[in-house]
C-alpha cells in the first residue's frame, strides 16, 4: 500500500528541512496516514475492545515501553461496537472486531487498508489466519485471539454424557439452562441441531432455526452474555451456550466445570485488530499491533487471558498446561466439525426478525 505525504513541496530537501522543523506537520492532506504521522507526537491511542479480552497488564507494558497514554473501552458485542462506529462515534483508533465485524466495518468504510510495512511481525500470524475466509490477506485486519463457542456445563449437577446440542432443550434441565444473549451466536445450535450450517442464510433453515429457539425458551433460566460463566460456576445455570473465552478462566478454581465440542458441531470465531478509518494516531495504532505480535507479549496475553492466541513462536514459550488446555486450542480433529460465522450481509434481516420474535414470545 502506497502512503500519501501530507507535505508537499517542489524540492525534496526542503521537505525534509521542514519536516523536522515542523514534528507537528504543517499544511496537508487530511488522509489517515497523515494524521496519524503528525499524531505520533501526541503519544496517545484510543482502544475500543472485547470486554475481558486484552489483559490490563498488556496495555501498562506497552505504555512503558512506548511512552503512549492509551485510553481503553470495551464493548460485549460485535453489533454495539459497529452501531456505534457508525452513528459517527470518530474518537477511537484501534477496534477490536470478530470475524464477520471485520467484513461489515470494511463494507462500512470505517476501518482502513493495513500497511504490511509498518508490521514486520505480522508473520508469526499462522497462515492459515492469514487466508482467512473474512479477510485474505489481513487487508483489513490483524488476528490477535481465537475462540469457539460450544457448550459448557456443570459436572457436579449433571452426571448425564453430555455430548450433543439436544442437551440445551432436554426438559430435565428445565430453568437450568442459560443461552448467550447475542443473536448470531444463539442461532449456531438452533441451526446445528437440524443439520444446517452455524452460518446459513437460507430462509427456511433459519426459520426452522428459530421455530427451535421459540420451542427451547420456555426450558430457559434466561438469555446472559455477561456473567453466564459466572452463574454456571455457581450453581445457579446448570448448562449453556458459552465461548470458550469466558469458561477456560473459571476452570483452574471449577474443575466441575466442562466444555465439549458437540457432535453437531461449534462454531470457531477470531477477534482482530483494525485501524478506524477516522484514527488521528495511526503510527501508534501499528505500534500497538505490531507489539501484541512479539510472541513474548503474545504468550502472556494468552496465559492471563485464558484465550487462544493466533501466534506461531508463541506457542513455544507457553506453559504446557496452558498449550495443551483443549477447551483453550481446540484439537485438529474437533475443529474440522467448527463452522465460521460470516456477514449475513442481506440474509441479517431474515436472523433479525426471528431474533425479535423469540425475545418477544
Amino acid at each position: 500500500m502506497k502512503l500519501k505525504k501530507g507535505l508537499v513541496v517542489s524540492l525534496a530537501a526542503l521537505a525534509v528541512i521542514l519536516m523536522v522543523a515542523l514534528a507537528a506537520g504543517c499544511g496537508g492532506s487530511d488522509t489517515p496516514s497523515d494524521t496519524g504521522s503528525s499524531a505520533a507526537a501526541t503519544k496517545e491511542l484510543n482502544i475500543y475492545a472485547w470486554s475481558g479480552e486484552i489483559p490490563e497488564s498488556i496495555i501498562k507494558d506497552f505504555e512503558a515501553e512506548t511512552g503512549v497514554t492509551v485510553t481503553f473501552d470495551t464493548f460485549d458485542s460485535n453489533e454495539a461496537m459497529v452501531t456505534k462506529l457508525q452513528s459517527g462515534a470518530t474518537g477511537y483508533d484501534l477496534v477490536n472486531p470478530s470475524q464477520y465485524a471485520v467484513q461489515q466495518l470494511a463494507g462500512l468504510k470505517l476501518i482502513q487498508e493495513l500497511d504490511h510495512a509498518k508490521l514486520p511481525s505480522l508473520g508469526n500470524v499462522p497462515e492459515s489466519f492469514q487466508q482467512s475466509q473474512y479477510d485474505p490477506g489481513n487487508r483489513w485486519s490483524v488476528p490477535i485471539m481465537w475462540g469457539t463457542t460450544a457448550l459448557a456445563y456443570n459436572s457436579k449437577y449433571i452426571t448425564d454424557n453430555i455430548d450433543s446440542w439436544t442437551s440445551l432443550a432436554d426438559p430435565k434441565y428445565k430453568g437450568k439452562i442459560m443461552m448467550l444473549d447475542n443473536m448470531l451466536a444463539a442461532y449456531i445450535p438452533a441451526l446445528q441441531v437440524n443439520g444446517y450450517d452455524a452460518g446459513s442464510t437460507v430462509k427456511a433453515e433459519v426459520d426452522v432455526a428459530t421455530q427451535w429457539l421459540m420451542d427451547q425458551k420456555p426450558l430457559l433460566q434466561g438469555y446472559n452474555a455477561t456473567n453466564n460463566a459466572q452463574l454456571l460456576a455457581q450453581g445457579q445455570v446448570w448448562i449453556e451456550l458459552a465461548w470458550n473465552s469466558q469458561i477456560v478462566p473459571l476452570m483452574k478454581d471449577n474443575p466441575e466445570l466442562k466444555y465439549i465440542f458437540p457432535k453437531e458441531g461449534f462454531s470457531f470465531w477470531t477477534d482482530n485488530l483494525s485501524i478506524t478509518s477516522s484514527s488521528k494516531n495511526v503510527e501508534n495504532a501499528y505500534k500497538f499491533i505490531e507489539y501484541v505480535l512479539q510472541p513474548e507479549v503474545a504468550a502472556k496475553m494468552c496465559t492471563e487471558s485464558g484465550i487462544a492466541v493466533p501466534n506461531t513462536p508463541m506457542m513455544e514459550l507457553l506453559p504446557e498446561e496452558v498449550a495443551n488446555n483443549p477447551a483453550m486450542f481446540a484439537p485438529e480433529a474437533d475443529m474440522s466439525r467448527a463452522d465460521v460465522i460470516l456477514d449475513p450481509a442481506k440474509a441479517t434481516i431474515m436472523y433479525q426478525k426471528g431474533w425479535t420474535k423469540v425475545r418477544a414470545e
